[in-house]
């Protein structure tokens, strides 16, 4: 019995003893030369760059297939470190935008997975505001015709749902602070990638790569496990 309380009392102190491994998926920032979002280990082997639009539909498919493994796998346990750059195609996707970057860094994974989840309900709603008060939109500065895309086709309540505010977002849209980086980045993916999404791994692009079937055995050749 003294020999049994002995193992396991050693047992239990080992354990204790022992750190728990670290959740990089909660170390998030932004990349000081491209404003991108990053997740993950600084020190990750693996560099991810993704270019994403959110209306386009194959970069909602790449956002729900590769969750499992890239981010609750590959990033959590610190082998990949991902960033995610914007490759705005149209004035929804650039009221899409504005709304997931307006939460910052920590509200970003939610934010874009929620948006990329509802895209097909909230780009119908959007279209038909739109369609019907063309004339009044094209009459908004830029920041109004935004606000009103994202009020009018649902972003604005993903949004709040995930901690911004309407005043958060009026604030936002106020000044270069958040559209101006948005602007920037799109331009340099589009002087780069043909079309979304598009990937850098390790600063080199990867071509002919448009999901996540044929990016996840690059990833792991490079070093992601």
């Amino acid at each position: 019995m003294r020999i049994l309380l002995a193992l396991l009392f050693g047992a239990l102190l080992t354990a204790a003893a022992s750190p728990q491994a670290r959740d990089w998926r909660t170390n998030v920032g932004v990349a000081p030369a491209t404003g991108g979002f990053t997740v993950g280990n600084p020190a990750a082997k693996v560099v991810l760059v993704e270019y994403l639009s959110f209306t386009c539909p194959h970069c909602a498919h790449f956002a729900a297939e590769s969750k499992a493994v890239l981010h609750d796998r590959m990033v959590r346990d610190g082998t990949v470190r991902v960033e995610t750059r914007s490759a705005a195609r149209d004035p929804f996707d650039l009221a899409a935008w504005v709304v997931a970057r307006c939460g910052g860094p920590r509200r970003f994974a939610g934010l874009s997975s929620a948006i990329f989840a509802a895209q097909d309900d909230w780009m119908k709603k959007g279209e038909a505001y739109v369609q019907a008060n063309l004339a009044a939109v094209k009459a908004m500065p830029q920041a109004a015709q935004l606000r009103a895309v994202a009020d009018n086709s649902g972003l604005s309540a993903i949004g709040a749902r995930h901690g911004v505010t309407p005043a958060a977002l009026t604030a936002c849209l106020k000044g270069d602070a958040t559209l101006s980086p948005i602007l920037k980045m799109t331009e340099a993916a589009f002087a780069k990638i043909n079309g979304t999404p598009g990937f850098e791994i390790n600063g080199t692009l990867a071509a002919n790569t448009f999901d996540w079937a044929t990016l996840e055995p690059k990833l792991r050749a490079a070093g992601a496990r």
